[in-house]
């Protein structure tokens, strides 16, 4: 069995050495050096408590406070945190105690990552770091909300997909119909037109408000599906009779850009899925700003009642200033889990790409973006047409690579530096619902910022009002509305097959990195092509445990050009798809094939490969048996192939550029043959598989600790 060694490639720009290398590389991959699993591993444990938290343990209790986890109680000095445990008991009684013995008080306890919300003296927070159940500790950050003719642009407007969004006719093409997006914002306002279904029912099928939910989160985890005491939770944290659920406005122009119908006879006021439910989780208060205590109990509300609304996508159009990697970060777990369990999490990847003086700044994803699970979205400006050759990546889109990290406890820092985002969508001025009160007041957003609805007069009315959004948290619900159409194509694609099709059929934007657009600008006809050509039961089969890699996943042959032709203008797909966090992988073997990381369960990343294990509630007389979660663990994923031979590697492309190097310079590359093919696919053998990938050289300077707040973004340049 073949056994690969971590490695790095570099490649003068000179052509003659790009060959050396690339012949050196597959020597390499071909011949593969034997190491151990305990060399692979990191022999060193890392320190528990994040980065951003450290100061404030060591600061004095009359010393001011600089966030807004620290408090004051009875002149001592106070933080709000987020504990992580690997205990085995899941509901951490033990813990519990020790934090409430130590002075603090626990607010909640989380499912979907097995944590804690509380509250304990900033000096007694360090008495956690000797508990062997505590694996890290994290403020409770602030988290904030990261904003036509969207469906031309994405390419949802071709013979693939729809042809007309105005039609109210069932069978009309793909729109949605039947997946559920769950929208973790603002709130929703239900009655607004554009989420009527066709006979004028609204597809905002649940309300609920998880702000401040607190004790009754940390007492729902563990009660049973349909028992009284759950039923009672369901009731307390129910939005449905607030007709004002959103009065900050971001939560229902997201929901819309997802999912909104078209309030005029103007189409381009539609969203990319206008026939998928919305399911509406507030996290978000109403100046637009929540916790990362309140997003977490979110996730766990929509991974507990995933099936019973049919949820398959969730948008997280915000950010947290997170400096953890995304192994420790509890925002990240959280949404590892709703992975894991089979939901597509999509991320804006924030606003921060641009720095004070107008200069790039790179490597400015936030949390949860930062996840090597999760789909990371940047932003792009359509410079007012349907055309998208002079598309161009937003300057306020946030840039890669990752710089979540992970510090050791000999005071060395390992940086995560995966490869995001994943693809870039439109987000600078796009069109959406406009959420106005009952008794007729705009929202926060648009009171506060005018220009966003000026121009649109002639398109507003009652209960249809309208207004505009710049940002990647505009930029995710494209891509979540892509991710409900696919589904409704194919019910039978996992979380990272939806991702992986997404980005292999992106359109590489002219003169940006792989760090600005990751792989390209979304185009849904080309995912749409291939994902109708897959078998319908991929999921299902993954789970039982009946495919193995290098099974056939076709159901029909897979598009015999692998290009598409969109508002006009025709251009090849990328090919390439991110996988262990930095590689480039390519080829049609990827979605000819299984692939075992098209298993949601499978973690790749940083050279290490985990599974995540979860615990069901038993069947009972409302629910079915492996319904739903009740706790999320990791195994160890120690031997087995992760990809199937057939599939071509292109990490060594991008050569001394690193990140930096142009998507449609690697792209093409890929397609003129070029990278390496995997005889026998990437073995696991050990513990040891290829973990290094994209390598970033000493004296790159990247941005760290960045303050990520998110603010509103008008508009960039023209319209």
């Amino acid at each position: 069995m073949t056994v690969l060694t971590p490695f790095i490639v570099l490649i003068e720009r000179r052509r003659l050495k790009q060959k050396l290398s690339w012949l050196m590389a597959s020597l390499l991959l071909a011949a593969g050096v034997t190491a151990h699993a305990d060399a692979a591993r990191e022999a060193k444990k890392h320190r528990k408590f994040a980065r951003d938290l450290a100061p404030a343990l060591d600061a004095r209790d009359d010393a001011p406070l600089r966030h807004r986890w620290e408090k004051k109680k009875n002149g001592r000095r106070m933080v709000q945190a987020v504990v992580v445990s690997d205990s085995n008991d899941p509901e951490l009684k033990a813990l519990q105690r020790f934090i409430e013995r130590a002075g603090g008080t626990v607010h909640a306890r989380f499912a979907s990552v097995r944590a804690l919300s509380v509250t304990m003296p900033a000096r007694a927070l360090r008495r956690l770091e000797a508990r062997d159940d505590v694996v890290s500790v994290s403020p409770n950050r602030v988290t904030a909300r990261a904003g036509s003719d969207l469906e031309l642009t994405t390419g949802a407007l071709t013979s693939a997909v729809r042809v007309d969004s105005l039609s109210l006719l069932p069978g009309w093409g793909l729109d949605g119909s039947g997946v559920g997006i769950a929208v973790l914002d603002s709130g929703v306002m239900r009655r607004h037109a554009a989420f009527s279904d066709a006979n004028g029912n609204s597809r905002v099928v649940k309300s609920v408000n998880l702000v401040g939910s607190g004790t009754m989160a940390l007492m729902a985890s563990g009660f049973a599906p349909g028992s009284l005491a759950r039923e009672a939770f369901e009731a307390a944290v129910d939005n449905g009779s607030n007709a004002d659920a959103d009065r900050h406005g971001h939560g229902t122009h997201v929901a819309a850009v997802a999912a909104g119908r078209a309030t005029t006879l103007v189409k381009g006021t539609a969203g990319v899925a206008p026939g998928a439910s919305i399911v509406d989780v507030k996290v978000l208060g109403d100046d637009g700003q929540g916790t990362m205590a309140d997003v977490l109990g979110g996730l766990d509300w929509v991974i507990y009642n995933a099936k019973r609304y049919n949820i398959r996508v969730v948008n997280l159009s915000l950010a947290s200033d997170s400096t953890e990697s995304w192994e420790t970060d509890p925002l990240a777990r959280a949404a590892r889990a709703a992975t894991a369990a089979g939901l597509t999490v999509v991320v804006s990847a924030g606003n921060y790409g641009r720095a004070t003086a107008g200069r790039l700044r790179f490597g400015s994803i936030g949390s949860p973006g930062h996840d090597p699970s999760v789909i990371t979205v940047g932003s792009t400006h359509m410079r007012g047409t349907t055309a998208r050759g002079d598309d161009t990546v937003n300057l306020f889109s946030s840039r890669g690579p990752t710089r979540g990290a992970l510090e050791l406890t000999n005071g060395s820092v390992r940086i995560d530096n995966l490869m995001k985002p994943d693809l870039v969508a439109p987000g600078n001025r796009i069109v959406g619902a406009a959420a106005v009160a009952t008794n007729g007041t705009w929202n926060k957003l648009a009171r506060d910022y005018p220009a966003l609805t000026a121009g649109l007069g002639a398109l507003q009315g009652s209960d249809r009002n309208l207004m505009y959004l710049s940002g990647t948290s505009v930029s995710a619900p494209v891509v979540a509305g892509a991710a409900a159409v696919l589904l409704q194509a194919n019910p039978g694609l996992t979380p990272p097959l939806v991702k992986a099709l997404l980005q292999f059929t992106a359109q590489p934007l002219p003169g940006a990195a792989l760090a600005e657009q990751g792989a390209g600008l979304l185009n849904l006809d080309g995912a749409v092509r291939i994902a109708k050509s897959l078998r319908p039961d991929i999921a299902q089969r993954i789970a039982t445990g009946t495919l193995q890699v290098g099974d056939s996943l076709l159901a029909t042959s897979m598009p015999a050009f692998p290009t598409s032709t969109v508002g006009g203008q025709s251009f090849n797909w990328s090919r390439m798809a991110f996988v262990g966090g930095s590689h480039i992988a390519s080829h049609s073997s990827l979605f000819r094939y299984h692939q075992a990381i098209w298993d949601p369960r499978v973690v790749w990343a940083n050279g290490k490969v985990e599974r995540i294990s979860i615990g069901y509630w038993p069947a009972s007389g409302t629910v079915a048996a492996n319904t739903v979660p009740r706790s999320f663990g990791t195994v160890p994923f120690t031997s087995g192939a992760l990809l199937s031979g057939g599939v071509v590697l292109g990490t060594a492309l991008t050569g001394t550029q690193s990140v930096f190097a142009g998507a449609d310079i690697v792209s093409g590359a890929l397609i003129s043959g070029s990278g390496v093919i995997l005889s026998e696919g990437v073995i696991l053998s050990e513990g040891v598989i290829l973990s290094e990938g994209v390598i970033l050289s000493e004296g790159v300077i990247l941005s760290e600790g960045v303050i990520l707040s998110e603010g509103v973004i008008l508009s960039e340049g023209q319209p």
